[in-house]
């Protein structure tokens, strides 16, 4: 039985089907996206949206859909879908529908009278390429398939309008065509496996539109510019591929490599190994080194999300080489930029404060790894770096105080993983003393105190002993309070007494400046106020500040992004908190928690996991159609669970 499988009674109910993303992703930071019945409801779908460097750091849609026609008899069935004013939808392929599965690739069964034909979908590893493979499965007389461009050639965050500027002029290459609308583009090349007839009607198709971005307050229409169409005959049992792509390929060629690439492909058949397909579609390799993207469609790649992402992505999936190819990218940017060199990676929000002593914390899962000499070896130096950096008030926005906690500036400007600003200001203010900034500080220095130990430095050891002595006493007189949670932050001697998840981190860590005592009574105030079946919530709903709803435009959901919103990362180092604390006791609660993960993977972009969810039930999936610390965190809990079970 397939695991992610949909049937006709899904795929034909628009309401249901169009919150259904499908995302495919390669290695240079090209995707495709779409909902699985190939109705583009977001200005960042496309069949093809590629990185265009010569334009600027953007995503580009170069081809946004490509509907199929099947002809019968001199009547044409257009199988495709898209979205015009009045809550019109047109030409209502998904009716054709019968079932839609992604165990290995996406898959598309569709019914036209007598007419049986499968599209199966894959995005070429290491090249700009999408290539879609057509089967006529059953068909009673002869079949003709025609297929139309829908072209966009614009930035992933603008809209395309009918204009005299895009140019309409196209090459003939062998089986197809290339085409470039805008000068600064590369050629998009449009080519299928088999002969066939292009016919050249240029035209516009205006209106189309976009509902998600109209959700989400921003404009929502576009124009998108078809060429013509291609038209070619298929016989029963036959297979040929189309092959979208920023480079020529060769026809002959496209049957084996689509068949190549489907080799390379794991097989999604339960939780965990669709959580690990979903982990490769992070890492982008460049010349300029090798990142893990935030998520997708519009993020980059985020210091703050590597660091905290890596370990998952890898490690938990028994990748250590990967562990070290992209933590080796990361490392040398984050050296460089405690040290005071240029800049020489694309890896944005390197200057956050929390940004060093996470790196700290992906460190020590290698060293839980792969050992404490080998990670000293490899990684000794960068170590080193981050605690002299701090110590020495090195890093422009840490301050290594008297009492040996660190404090930040972030009242003008977001400095956490708590970011969204509305006006330039930050919605949530954390200055001065803030709870994981320093429990990750202790944390570190009892890392490199341990790391110390196994190379014999006494000097070092005592040092860094000595000094996370001062930060527990400091810790527990600064946010342990009677009420039985942690402070949020704690500025200019006034503390913030919101009730946030932040405070599960000094739990979590390996080492923690609470006793065991003040360890529980956190996880219970967590588990009372803050958990729900999708993770922690950002913030108590006892609160009056207390927003669950991340809807609306832009400044709205910025109210609500760190208000009442549930982030499943911090439910995974709840759940790895509450094993620490009370062990096999609570190992089914936890395994329930992880339930409410699975259910996940039918909805929103399908195999994968949001950014965030509404705090509120039903608890729906917002932001992002795929979060990369989400997916990292669940796959480490997933080993966790599996240490607890053999």
């Amino acid at each position: 039985m397939s695991y992610l499988k949909f049937e006709k009674a899904t795929m034909t109910n628009l309401q249901a089907a169009l919150q259904k993303e499908l995302l495919r992703t390669n290695r240079s930071g090209a995707y495709s996206c779409s909902t699985l019945v190939d109705c583009n409801t977001r200005k960042y779908h496309g069949l093809l949206v590629t990185p265009v460097p010569e334009i600027d750091d953007e995503n580009h849609v170069l081809l946004s859909s490509l509907d199929c026609s099947v002809v019968q008899h001199g009547v044409e069935f257009n199988l495709g879908l898209h979205k015009y004013q009045g809550n019109t939808y047109s030409p209502n392929g998904h009716k054709y529908i019968r079932e839609f599965n992604c165990d290995v690739v996406p898959t598309t069964l569709y019914r036209v009278g007598g007419v049986i034909l499968k599209k199966e979908l894959i995005f070429q590893h290491h090249e700009d390429r999408i290539l879609l493979r057509y089967t006529l499965v059953d068909g009673p007389s002869q079949t003709i398939l025609r297929f139309r461009p829908f072209l966009a050639f614009r930035s992933v965050n603008d809209l395309s309008h009918e204009n005299g500027v895009a140019s309409r002029e196209y090459q003939e290459v062998e089986n197809g065509i290339s085409t470039c609308m805008y000068e600064g583009y590369p050629n998009l090349f449009l080519q299928i496996s088999k002969k066939n007839e292009f016919i050249f009607i240029p035209d516009w198709y205006r209106g189309i539109e976009y509902p998600k971005e109209l959700e989400r307050g921003y404009a929502f229409q576009e124009d998108l510019y078809v060429p013509g169409y291609f038209e070619l005959t298929i016989k029963k049992g036959e297979s040929i591929v189309v092959a979208a792509s920023t480079t020529k390929s060769k026809p002959s060629t496209l049957k084996k490599l689509f068949d190549d690439e489907v080799e390379h492909r794991p097989v999604r058949d339960n939780f965990y190994h669709t959580l690990i397909c979903s982990a490769r579609q992070f890492f982008v390799n460049k010349p300029s080194g090798d990142y893990i993207l935030a998520g997708y469609p519009w993020f980059k790649c985020r210091a703050r999300d590597t660091f905290i992402s890596l370990p998952g992505l890898t490690l938990a999936v028994e990748e250590v080489e990967n562990f070290e190819k992209y933590m080796d990218t990361a490392g040398k940017a984050l050296n460089d930029f405690l040290i005071g060199k240029p800049l020489q990676h694309e890896i944005a929000e390197i200057e956050m404060p929390d940004v060093p002593l996470w790196a700290v914390w992906a460190l020590q899962q290698y060293a839980r790894k792969v050992g404490r000499e080998k990670c000293y070896e490899k990684y000794g130096n960068l170590l080193n770096t981050v605690i002299s950096a701090i110590e020495n008030g090195k890093h422009p926005n840490l301050y290594l105080e008297t009492d040996s906690l660190l404090k930040i500036n972030g009242a003008e400007r977001a400095m956490t993983w708590m970011n969204s600003s509305v006006y330039g200001r930050p919605v949530v203010p954390r200055s001065g003393y803030v709870v994981e900034i320093n429990a990750l500080w202790y944390n570190a220095l009892k890392f490199a105190a341990n790391m110390a130990e196994k190379r014999g430095n006494a000097q070092a050891i005592e040092h860094y002993e000595a000094l996370a002595e001062k930060v527990r006493e400091s810790f527990q007189s600064i946010f342990v309070n009677e009420s039985g949670y942690l402070w949020d932050y704690v500025d200019n001697g006034v503390a913030n007494v919101e009730v946030r998840p932040n405070m599960i981190f000094a739990v979590a860590l390996e080492y923690s400046p609470l006793d065991k005592e003040q360890q529980k009574s956190v996880v219970d105030f967590c588990t009372r106020e803050l958990l729900t079946t999708k993770g922690l919530r950002s913030l108590t709903p006892k609160s009056g500040a207390y927003n669950p709803m991340y809807i609306g435009t832009q400044n709205q959901r910025d109210w609500a992004y760190h208000q009442g919103t549930v982030w499943p990362w911090l439910g995974c180092f709840y759940m790895e908190s509450v094993l620490k604390i009370y062990k096999r006791s609570r190992l089914s609660f936890i395994q329930r928690q992880m339930v409410g993960f699975e259910e996940e993977m039918y909805y929103h972009a399908i195999g994968t996991m949001p950014e965030l969810f509404d705090g509120n039930p039903p608890f729906s999936g917002r932001g992002g159609s795929a979060f990369a610390m989400n997916v990292a965190a669940l796959l480490r809990m997933s080993k966790l669970l599996e240490s607890y079970t053999l």
